[in-house]
């Protein structure tokens, strides 16, 4: 069911309005596209038209699942391209804690029927950044397949009767769509802590520190992990995760038989936990700091480069990512390394079942998963992976497996996962400088094809 906002929320959220019909005058006055605020129930979005004719007819919703997406990039740089862009924030907009995955289904729904009703739009379209994408592709999963799909016995939370009947999209854009918030965490969380007490013990298992220079950990530049540390580090990240989501069962079970202290729900503390990805978490995932390895920084085989130019070539295209060197410092600290979630998000958001986190993921175990949702949605699909970032292999992975028969990928040379350029990775100055245009007139040209 519907998770009803607290006090606390709906304060926020009406402050939020307030401050958004504000700003109409003020900070975004500057912008392409003026927006005007829309209330979606629980949600609340921001709509942005074209400043000239002609009159849009295609729509484009642009979400994420807690992060605050009224202002993203892709609201002004498309509308100035001709699109209609509801820009949406959920009812879980900046509280990671309280989310239920499933919910935000029907802030999509929402966003879906308002753009229906506008006035000379014929298609509506859904754009997946980040964890906007398994978003959208679990929305347009349900929307296609009905809800069997998101109730299908292996998954750790499942939906309710609510998202029945949803109306589907036309089309999917994935810019830098990661395959799911429970991989980025299974990934993410460091597999040598002894303990799951906060605050943690003071060692580690030191034969799995990855920051651990006998281990291959560099803190003056890139790290390089063995084969064999490498082997050993997934497995146990997986037995980690594993055991957080059997723990975690165990007490919802309790809950259910009235033999818990609680009767609904209760916190879950993940020390060491950082996300990758996911702003300032601040993640123990090896190619975070050893770019090198294999089967993540770039693609299995040759592939389209968009490049800075504006010429598209065709090559095994490598990353240039380049490691934080502060990401030891800032793992180590409660505030960017350490997770505070309730189970039901931890369950619904932020956990998957695994054998190993690079390639042993049970991706369908979890209802938030771009690569599970893909390959049971019929509708075109554009598929962009930033080439500055981490997720090429994952966006890559995700094109592969998508059931569509009308789909692309590219990679946008130099770009980070904000779609701007990745300065501190350049030779020259101004070598990536054209990725954001090159990425919208990309996405631009993809549409007007099709639509």
């Amino acid at each position: 069911m519907s998770q009803t906002p607290s006090r606390a929320q709906w304060t926020r959220r009406t402050l939020t309005a307030a401050l958004l019909l504000f700003g109409l005058t003020t900070a975004w006055a500057s912008a392409q596209s003026a927006p005007t605020f829309v209330s979606l129930g629980p949600a609340e979005a921001a709509l942005y038209k074209p400043d000239s004719a002609p009159a849009p007819h295609v729509g484009i919703i642009v979400i994420h699942r807690t992060a605050d997406f009224m202002r993203h990039p892709a609201c002004t740089e498309l509308a100035q391209r001709g699109f209609m862009m509801l820009c949406v924030n959920t009812r879980f907009t900046n509280n990671e804690e309280l989310v239920r995955f499933e919910d935000i289904a029907l802030d999509v729904k929402a966003a879906v029927q308002f753009l229906r009703k506008q006035p000379g739009i014929t298609k509506v379209l859904l754009f997946g950044h980040s964890g906007g994408g398994p978003t959208v592709s679990f929305y347009q999963a349900v929307a296609e397949n009905g809800i069997a799909y998101c109730q299908d016995p292996k998954r750790l939370t499942k939906c309710t009767a609510d998202l029945a009947n949803l109306p589907p999209a036309d089309g999917i854009v994935f810019a830098d769509s990661h395959p799911g918030n429970p991989v980025n965490v299974l990934r993410g969380i460091n597999a040598a802590v002894l303990n799951e007490h906060n605050p943690p013990d003071a060692g580690f298992n030191a034969s799995l520190d990855p920051f651990d220079p006998k281990n291959g950990y560099n803190p003056n530049g890139n790290s390089h992990y063995s084969a064999d540390f490498q082997k050993r580090y997934y497995a146990a990240q997986s037995k980690r995760m594993n055991d957080l989501i059997d723990q975690s069962l165990a007490k919802l079970q309790a809950m259910k038989n009235g033999t818990y202290g609680y009767p609904d729900d209760d916190i879950i503390v993940i020390p060491r936990g950082g996300n990758p990805g996911s702003g300032p978490g601040a993640a123990a995932a090896l190619f975070d700091l050893d770019p090198s390895i294999d089967g993540v920084m770039s693609t299995a085989r040759p592939e389209k480069l968009l490049r800075n130019d504006g010429t598209i070539v065709r090559q095994v295209v490598h990353s240039v990512f380049v490691p934080d060197p502060n990401l030891k410092k800032l793992h180590m600290t409660f505030d960017n390394g350490t997770k505070i979630l309730s189970i039901t998000s931890f369950l619904s958001a932020n956990a998957v079942r695994s054998t190993n986190s690079l390639d042993g993921i049970d991706d369908c175990s979890s209802n938030n998963s771009t690569v599970c949702a893909v390959q049971s949605i019929a509708v075109p699909e554009m598929f962009a992976a930033m080439g500055a970032h981490y997720f090429i292999r994952d966006v890559e992975h995700e094109y592969d497996l998508a059931k569509t028969k009308d789909k692309d990928f590219i990679v946008i040379e130099g770009a980070v996962h904000q779609f701007t350029p990745c300065t501190r990775c350049e030779t020259f100055p101004g070598q990536y400088s054209n990725s954001m245009k090159n990425l919208m007139d990309y996405i631009r040209d993809w549409i007007d094809k099709r639509y």
